[in-house]
């Protein structure tokens, strides 16, 4: 049942006039039909759009209407829209109507104007046969703007809270508050011109529902920057956002609760390009960002019994240029496959480093080559499971020409069943462009280092190339996981026959050791390399002790670094790797587990196993008792005292990381005291980055966008993701799988202007993308992305290789709906 809307107070209509000025666009919806109430069950009449569009003036029905007192902002914002009409060049000014009269949209006269305004509402404020004609004039193709109370108009339609988007909850802020809005959206006319990080005060509402993945959402608030109250929901808060929606565009803003908002410069420049879009003056996007407009599509069946014939247990992706998928099996078998774990069999972690392929065109998965590797080992205690194995691939940047494919992997051959030690490698191979087949004669050994198999863990793995051919090689730290309370890694007393695997000084804090780094080489045509200039260190570097460096080190100081990106129109590396396993923060130790991803525009230390986040230290141990500390590290003037050290003992300073998360949740920071030093309080941190949780946490850098306006691919991804970086977690859940909006220039540390959640683009939950192990874009502009299955160390019918593509269509209007100019000026009365 529709309720009547109250009586209003009379008053006198309200009419704004802004002249247009000479070269103004025509309007394209003159000359529709005029609408009348419609006959009982009869459907509403339909406005028309001309064909061509054009030919009068673009217009704008400003509408008031309220069932009780009418809000102060209205005459603020009236005048506002006015002056919007008149601003910037001629051919995009527009004249407006103001009205508070509902009658209005049974009028002939409604199919006059390009877009429909409204300010306020607070009730059912239009009848049936207004309403009716309102989803007429957005069938034909019209525009909405609702701002800020216009969501609670018209509460019992449901077709109204579909043009909206979303409704107010019981409680919002009554009070003025000034907030951050964060801008995610830079190319919608509504938001490119905008900071990136809004800080404006208003009346902010809350929503009943969240409409994100509903709605194309441009801007959110910053929830630590206000008192949202008991209904403020999560993070993610939208406050602009826009849909096309029944044939029109709909486009809303819950920003504009004060008079004083109006007079805003950027709020003016906000309204002006929702304005702008909703008349058909300019175009926008506004489906990048609704999650119905992806498509998750699973391209491996689950394996035969007893073989890998569609995929080994994931661990790596790559895309070569005509579109074919290379993903790559670390070593572990599914549960058929035997197990060794005793040291005195010969074939102790022996398993399958699996090359495959999936082709595009015949939509079939190839088994390229199987390198036999030590890494099938999995379950049990510490000393039991083990993470080498294959663990990176990349295509050589010639690949189309030469076939050369690169693999980061752990030789069986190579291991040392007495000192439980191994080699790691990085080689060239070969592959039969004809055949999809590995050619395991052709290889070519790049780079080779020691690394401890005795105790599991922390291989690293990724690679990547930047523009000059510099190949990037992420490797772990090689430590045990153990001994240290799940704080630093920095116990040198369990030891193995004279190599302690609990002290992660020996590795990732030594600049001579080649574990717990980002590796930069040039490979070379012979395959051999050369080192690029500026790397951390020469080689050539010595100090007093003696200690030495290696030249192929780029970041040092990283702990797990499983995926790593580079972006090659600015050759800033993109990483994230893995914390430790201390479930809260300790004043005694220090931090607890951050798992960690950095954009990297230059060679340094990243602080493990010394400092993590932004530069928050951890303490030294004692010996001969590592469980008593000693003095906190200092973060600007590192010293390596590590009796296994056999680098330089002043080391670069540790940088801080751009964002860090923990079981608490994201970003953690403390109080500090006069040395610097956080309190580590749990019931002082703050949380700085609250769209981050964690728990069971493992860090899965992805890729940064870029989006090719030459790329023919129906699939592509829109350009709305246009240099926004992925970022995600081998976990479902609460844990991140979001794009993020970076500041501008290389500042170390810096914290992300903006986050979107991508969960409902990559999807979660049961029969989604679960565990989440690799991702990255393809040639076609989709992303693909492999699924390590359920369980661990293994592969299962759940192990997948997906492709997420866009269904979403081009932006709106369409070109040939666009307004046109106008060969007069008129006023419209």
């Amino acid at each position: 049942m529709r309720l009547q809307p109250h009586p209003k107070r009379a008053r006198p209509r309200r009419s704004r006039i802004a002249a247009l000025l000479a070269g103004a666009l025509a309007a394209g919806l003159l000359g529709a039909p005029a609408l009348a109430a419609p006959p009982p069950g009869a459907p509403a009449p339909k406005l028309a759009l001309p064909s061509p569009p054009g030919g009068e003036d673009v217009r704008v029905l400003v509408f008031h209407g309220a069932t009780g007192e009418e809000s102060p902002t209205v005459d603020a914002a009236i005048e506002a829209i006015e002056k919007i009409g008149q601003q910037g060049p001629a051919q995009e000014h527009f004249t407006i109507r103001a009205t508070d009269d509902p009658a209005i949209f049974t009028k002939p006269r409604l199919g006059r104007f390009n877009a429909v305004v409204f300010l306020t509402g607070d009730g059912d404020v239009l009848d049936p046969a207004q309403e009716a004609g309102l989803e007429s004039f957005m069938e034909a193709g019209g525009g909405f703007l609702g701002v800020h109370d216009a969501a609670r108009a018209e509460p019992y339609s449901e077709w109204f809270t579909g043009l909206i988007g979303a409704r107010p909850a019981e409680h919002s802020p009554s009070k003025v508050q000034r907030a951050t809005v964060e801008v995610g959206d830079r190319q919608h006319p509504a938001t490119k011109d905008l900071p990136v990080e809004w800080k404006r005060p208003d009346r902010w509402l809350n929503w009943r529902e969240n409409p994100s993945g509903k709605v194309h959402t441009v801007a959110r608030l910053r929830t630590t920057t206000y008192d949202g109250g008991a209904d403020a929901g999560g993070w993610d808060h939208p406050v602009s956002w826009c849909r096309d929606y029944d044939g029109g565009r709909s486009f809303y803003t819950s920003m504009g609760g004060t008079a004083a908002s109006f007079a805003e410069t950027d709020f003016r420049t906000h309204l002006r390009g929702a304005l702008m879009w909703t008349t058909r003056l300019a175009r926008a996007d506004c489906q990048a960002a609704i999650s119905a407009n992806y498509e998750a599509k699973r391209l491996t069946e689950p394996n035969q019994p007893g073989q890998s014939d569609q995929i080994g247990e994931p661990h790596g992706v790559v895309t070569a240029e005509d579109g074919r998928v290379f993903y790559i099996g670390r070593g572990g078998g599914d549960a058929s496959q035997p197990v060794v774990t005793d040291w005195d069999d010969p074939d102790i972690g022996k398993g399958k480093g699996q090359v495959h392929i999936w082709d595009p065109e015949t939509e079939q998965v190839t088994l390229a080559g199987e390198l036999t590797v030590f890494g099938n080992k999995g379950g049990g205690g510490e000393l039991v499971k083990n993470e080498e194995g294959l663990l990176g691939i990349e295509l050589d940047p010639d690949f189309a020409r030469n076939g050369w494919v690169y693999l980061h992997y752990t030789p069986h051959s190579e291991i040392d069943r007495d000192t439980h030690m191994a080699k790691r490698r990085v080689s060239r191979f070969t592959l039969d462009q004809q055949t999809d087949k590995l050619d395991l004669d052709s290889e070519k050994v790049l780079l080779e280092w020691p690394v401890q198999i005795h105790s599991c863990c922390h291989a690293g793995g990724g690679m990547a190339w930047d523009s000059e051919d510099n190949l990037y090689i992420a490797t772990g730290d090689n430590n045990s996981s153990q001994y240290s309370d799940g704080y630093s890694g920095n116990n040198p007393e369990p030891d193995f026959k004279g190599v302690s695997f609990a002290d992660a000084r020996r590795t990732a804090g030594n600049t001579n050791n080649l574990n717990g780094k980002i590796l930069r080489i040039h490979p070379e045509g012979d395959g051999t390399y050369t080192l690029p200039e500026d790397n951390l260190f020469t080689g050539e570097e010595t100090d007093e002790g003696g200690g030495k460096t290696r030249g192929e080190i780029y970041v040092m100081g990283v702990r797990n670094p499983a995926r790593i990106a580079v972006d090659k129109e600015t050759d800033t590396l993109y990483a994230g790797w893995v914390g430790p396993d201390a479930q809260s923060p300790s004043p005694t130790w220090g931090p607890a587990k951050y798992d960690t991803f950095a954009r990297i525009t230059s060679a340094g230390n990243q602080g493990w196993p010394y400092c993590m986040g932004n530069k928050q230290p951890y303490r030294d141990r004692n010996l001969p008792d590592p469980s008593k500390p000693l003095g906190w590290y200092d973060c600007d003037h590192l010293k390596n005292e590590s009796p296994n050290n056999d680098g330089l003992v002043n080391i670069p300073p540790a940088r801080g990381n751009n964002i860090w998360y923990s079981p608490q949740g994201g970003g953690p920071d403390f109080p500090r005291d006069e040395n610097g030093v956080p309190s580590y309080r749990e019931d002082e941190q703050q949380l700085t980055l609250p769209w981050l949780k964690g728990g069971g946490q493992a860090a899965m850098n992805g890729p940064l966008y870029r989006f090719d306006a030459d790329n023919p691919a129906k699939g592509k991804w829109p350009s709305y993701w246009d240099g926004k970086w992925f970022v995600g977690d081998f976990y479902d859940g609460d844990q991140p799988r979001h794009a993020l909006v970076m500041p501008k220039g290389d500042t170390v540390g810096a914290q992300p202007d903006h986050a979107e959640s991508l969960d409902g683009i990559v999807p979660v939950g049961e029969g989604g993308i679960r565990n989440l192990m690799d991702w990255k874009f393809g040639p076609d502009g989709a992303l693909y992305v492999l699924d390590y299955g359920r369980g661990f160390f293994t592969s299962d019918d759940k192990s997948a290789l997906w492709r997420v593509t866009y269904k979403g269509g081009e932006p709106t209007p369409s070109p040939e709906d666009m307004a046109e100019p106008a060969l007069r000026k008129e006023t419209v009365r």
